[in-house]
């Protein structure tokens, strides 16, 4: 079993996964996409097919007062998309999984920050940074759901 969490940017989509027993998120990789996250779509479900992966996290970024903007709405379409992509790969024979993962949005107000913070303490900064960041915030969407899992 393995959870794939997915920060969805407009210059990179970050990307983490957990490891088998569902405790502890690790760095997947950017994808960059240059203005469009739905350009990562092949990219993630790939790595999907590759990693068995079976419940996707995707972030979704509410405004602080908790309503939907433009970004959370695009978010909402991207996992809409991801699963009726993958549904259409499993009907056409073209997708080793059997089933299309559970995908699964997750409030990430202020992930950005948390990502930041942790990756300045870790002492990361200048050019290596910002690249580093949306990975980071993968981490911190997907660990806050697997932690809350355990809950």
């Amino acid at each position: 079993m393995v959870w794939l969490g997915v920060d969805l940017g407009n210059a990179r989509v970050g990307l983490a996964l957990s490891d088998p027993e569902l405790t502890l998120a690790h760095p997947a990789g950017n994808i960059a996409v240059n203005g469009d996250s739905f350009f990562a779509l092949d990219p993630v479900i790939t790595l999907i097919e590759e990693e068995g992966v079976d419940h996707v996290v995707v972030g979704l970024p509410l405004q602080l007062d908790g309503s939907e903007g433009r970004s959370a709405k695009k978010a909402k379409r991207w996992a809409d998309n991801l699963k009726k992509r993958i549904s259409g790969l499993i009907d056409d024979g073209q997708f080793a999984l059997s089933a299309v993962p559970t995908v699964t949005l997750v409030d990430e107000r202020l992930t950005t920050v948390s990502a930041h913070r942790l990756l300045y303490e870790a002492q990361v900064t200048g050019r290596r940074h910002r690249p580093m960041v949306d990975q980071q915030s993968a981490i911190v969407i997907l660990q806050t759901a697997l932690d809350s899992r355990e809950r």
